[in-house]
C-alpha cells in the first residue's frame, strides 16, 4: 500500500529515468530501520529518502529502488512529499500529522514492514517518526526522540526550528485535539 495524504497529492520532484546515468554514479537506497522496541513495540519502521530521486548530484534508479524495496519487504509506503504546508523545512498541519499517525499505527499493528519517505529522508519522515515515538510512549520525551533519529539517521534529522518546535508542542496539542473530537459525542450521549 502507497499512504498519500490528501494534501500531499501533487508534487514536482524528478524520478523519471529518462537521463541515463551508469550505475556507477547511481546513489544507492539508503533505507534506515528505526526498532520501535524503545517505545516498546516489537517493530521496525524504515525511513529513506525519496526512491528514485534525482536532485543535485542524487543520482537514483527509480526500478532499482523499487526492487531494493521489494527485496526488503517492504509492504506499505507513505509518501510526505508535497508542495503544500509541509513543503521541505516545514511542518504538517495537526489534523494531518494525526491523519498520517494513525495511518501508520494500523499499519504497524497489522505487522506489516512499513517506510515513510520525504525528499530527503531527514526533515518531514524524521518529524512524523518522532512524533510517533512519542504517540507511542508517554516517556519518551521530544529530544531523545531527535536524539534517536539523528542516531538513525545524521545530524540533519529534524532540519528547522519550526520542525523541533512542532514536536516539542506535539503531545499536548496532540491531546487537545483528541479531546475536541470526543467533545460532540459526549454532548449526543448527554441529550
Amino acid at each position: 500500500m502507497v499512504y498519500l495524504p490528501d494534501s500531499m497529492k501533487t508534487t514536482e520532484f524528478d524520478s523519471s529515468d529518462e537521463e541515463e546515468v551508469g550505475e556507477e554514479q547511481q546513489t544507492p537506497l539508503e533505507i534506515s530501520w528505526l526498532p520501535l522496541s524503545v517505545v516498546e513495540c516489537s517493530q521496525f519502521l524504515g525511513i529513506c529518502a525519496l526512491p528514485g530521486c534525482r536532485y543535485k548530484d542524487v543520482r537514483r534508479n527509480l526500478q532499482r529502488d523499487m526492487g531494493e524495496l521489494q527485496a526488503q519487504g517492504v509492504q506499505d509506503v507513505f509518501v510526505l512529499c508535497t508542495r503544500g504546508n509541509s513543503t521541505n523545512g516545514g511542518v504538517p498541519e495537526l489534523e494531518q500529522c494525526c491523519q498520517i499517525l494513525e495511518e501508520l499505527l494500523l499499519s504497524i499493528e497489522n505487522n506489516r514492514k512499513t517506510i515513510i519517505h520525504c525528499y530527503g529522508g531527514l526533515g518531514r519522515s524524521a518529524l512524523i517518526a518522532a512524533c510517533l515515538l512519542q504517540k507511542l510512549s508517554v516517556t519518551m520525551t521530544p529530544d531523545k526522540a531527535i536524539e534517536i533519529l539523528r542516531q538513525l539517521r545524521g545530524g540533519g534529522a529534524i532540519q528547522t526550528v519550526k520542525q523541533y518546535n512542532f514536536l516539542h508542542e506535539f503531545r499536548e496539542k496532540y491531546a487537545a485535539h483528541q479531546e475536541s473530537k470526543e467533545v460532540p459525542c459526549e454532548r449526543c450521549l448527554s441529550r
